[in-house]
């Protein structure tokens, strides 16, 4: 009996201790996809802005796509530094580490173009990219704006398809959508409108039909539209946070009381609003990748520098409650993209 006691004490050890090295092993893993503050900044000019996220069958790598500005350009005169820049390119294996790939090669030929807010989706084995494009490097804001059709099969060399004829001479920031009947609804922020959110359809992805009609008459740009929750949903960017609708039919939009990413958060680069964010449902979660610009604190404010110009992209996890959308920025995000 001794003998029988003594071995079975021996094998709860071997038990025991296989179990703390298993949750020590699994604890290790989980800390590999803790996304650190900030997620990303670009090595070049240090201006990322305006993500979008999508998955490279081919690479087999989540690629960020996003505007990039001058901010560490000490040669641009007053807001020449958000114009002039290629589409930056940064990759990830889980969408919580990202590194600098490259540039998009777009083949559109422009002197001096300005590139801003892609958005990229993937149908058919064919990548579409419908991109801001502001015909030079300007000192204001008063100048055209259109968004162009792009397509490529392997998210670095884009063909030019077309450019689109929308609402005004003055549209930014298009976010395309499949509706359940399986069309196409692009929304996009028409700037001559009191930069309200219209919305043109297509069945195709390369013909579209513009609305004429506006369905967000609250001023905003960067909508996103995604389904989470059994809801529709469109964030947009008020400068003031991001304001956050629901809708049965994606034409009529309800705003909830409150905005996210309004209030700072405590992380670094992370102290003020969030703006122009992409969202990415993903396994049952719904993550959020926002810039910030860290250095437009209120004790900046008028301070025209490299730290107020320059801007990271973070990631935050959005929740769910009593059927309206929070998101607590300072929590901790574990993420590890599925696909």
């Amino acid at each position: 009996m001794k003998l029988n006691s003594k071995y079975l004490f021996l094998n709860l050890v071997v038990v025991f201790s296989s179990m703390t090295l298993n949750a020590q092993e699994e604890a290790k893993k989980d800390l590999k996809h803790i996304a650190p503050k900030p997620l990303y900044r670009d090595p070049i000019f240090d201006g990322a802005a305006d993500p979008t996220i999508v998955w490279n069958k081919k690479e087999k790598l989540w690629f960020m796509f996003y505007t990039n500005r001058r901010a560490n350009d000490v040669t641009a005169k007053g807001i020449t530094w958000v114009h002039g820049t290629k589409i930056g390119i940064a990759v990830s294996k889980d969408g919580s580490k990202w590194t600098y790939k490259d540039t998009c090669n777009i083949n559109y030929k422009l002197k001096d173009i300005t590139y801003w807010a892609p958005d990229v989706i993937e149908y058919n084995n064919k990548y579409h990219m419908y991109l801001t494009i502001v015909p030079g490097i300007f000192n204001d804001w008063y100048h055209p704006r259109s968004i162009i059709h792009l397509t490529s099969s392997n998210l670095m060399d884009w063909k030019f398809e077309s450019e689109l004829k929308l609402a005004s001479e003055r549209c930014i920031d298009a976010s395309v959508f499949r509706l359940p009947n399986g069309t196409w609804r692009m929304f996009y922020n028409n700037e001559n409108d009191g930069k309200s959110i219209y919305y043109a359809d297509s069945n195709d992805l390369y013909n579209w039909k513009d609305s004429g009609t506006k369905i967000i008459k609250d001023r905003g740009e960067g909508p996103k539209v995604f389904v989470w929750k059994g809801k529709n949903w469109m964030i947009s960017d008020s400068w003031r946070g991001l304001n956050v609708y629901s809708s049965e039919d994606f034409l009529n939009w309800n705003r909830q009381e409150k905005n996210i990413l309004q209030l700072p958060g405590t992380g670094q680069d992370d102290k003020v609003i969030g703006g122009h964010a992409d969202v990415v449902v993903n396994d049952g979660k719904a993550y959020i990748f926002y810039f910030t610009h860290p250095g437009r604190t209120p004790e900046n404010k008028g301070i025209d520098s490299y730290e107020t110009k320059r801007s990271s992209i973070q990631v935050a996890e959005l929740e769910y409650h009593n059927g309206e959308i929070s998101c607590n920025r300072d929590k901790s995000v574990q993420i590890n993209l599925k696909h």
